[in-house]
């Protein structure tokens, strides 16, 4: 059984977990996971790879942040590059999903010489999102712009009724189904989700993606990620529907490859084994 450590650095309290021999290779999730979300890809992702799987701040066990500063993308890859130096990893490969590809690619732009690959699953650019917000957009992603509603209005909703708040979150962004949800791994969610610190932090997550992140992200417009990177999105997703993915990041990454998967915005759950020899084959290749 894989053993829970924890990793302090910048005032908080990383929870990881690693698994595996090989090349490091760090796993990222997203809203409203934590980092049981890549249970299901560990077995084979371990043959190869030594895996760290992490829980942002802000997120599952790892500590909540109190302001809406400390919940930047920035400060996320900061934690993340210090947990991996920490490891003994002077390089390694990154993969994130939803908040952590967010994260996996702010950490392509600050830290170039540490990602050796880069695979961002179901985004667009966070700048790109913001700066070409259509009603067809904010319908579809209404939660970041709900989500970063001023403290406690969002927060105070939420934890009326968490689970429904969530669950609906997790279908919504696609087409999914509870069912397609390992239950081991939602009862984890759960748990993480109905904290009120847990729910706080993730609303600071998305007020600090309109006050802090957009701003750093248009300082970076004219640098693009130089490593080799992966966009994998979901062929069912919202984003898939209303946008070209693949074309939202070709001025942003240098060395593209891009798929499909079949499922939505969570496509990782819906399809795992399509998820994992998705990431496999873009490793060898590079």
């Amino acid at each position: 059984m894989i053993q829970t450590q924890f990793f302090e650095t910048d005032n908080q309290i990383i929870a990881y977990e690693v698994a595996g021999n090989g090349p490091p290779l760090l796993l990222l999730h997203g809203f409203p996971q934590t980092r049981a979300m890549w249970r299901p890809l560990l077995p084979a992702l371990t043959e190869s790879f030594t895996v760290v799987t992490a829980d942002l701040r802000g997120y599952g066990e790892s500590s909540k942040p109190s302001s809406v500063a400390e919940m930047s993308f920035r400060r996320m890859a900061k934690d993340m590059v210090a947990l991996m130096t920490f490891l003994g990893h002077d390089a390694f490969h990154a993969v994130g999903h939803d908040r952590g590809a967010r994260t996996a690619h702010r950490m392509a732009l600050d830290y170039p010489e540490l990602v050796l690959s880069l695979i961002v699953m179901d985004i667009v650019p966070t700048e790109y999102l913001l700066s070409n917000m259509t009603t067809e957009i904010a319908k579809a992603y209404y939660h970041w712009l709900f989500l970063a509603q001023p403290h406690p209005f969002p927060e105070r909703m939420i934890e009326h009724d968490p689970d429904a708040y969530f669950e609906r979150c997790l279908l919504g962004f696609g087409k999914a189904s509870l069912s397609d949800f390992d239950a081991d791994l939602l009862d984890l969610y759960r748990t993480a989700w109905r904290d009120p610190d847990c729910i706080r932090a993730m609303c600071h997550d998305y007020r600090a993606a309109i006050e802090v992140d957009w701003a750093d992200d248009r300082v970076d417009l004219d640098r693009q990620v130089e490593c080799p990177s992966l966009v994998l999105y979901g062929k069912d997703g919202a984003m898939a529907h209303l946008l070209d993915v693949p074309a939202t990041w070709a001025e942003r990454l240098a060395n593209m490859q891009h798929a499909a998967v079949d499922g939505g915005h969570f496509f990782p759950d819906q399809s795992p084994k399509t998820t994992t020899d998705a990431v496999l084959s873009f490793m060898r290749s590079v």
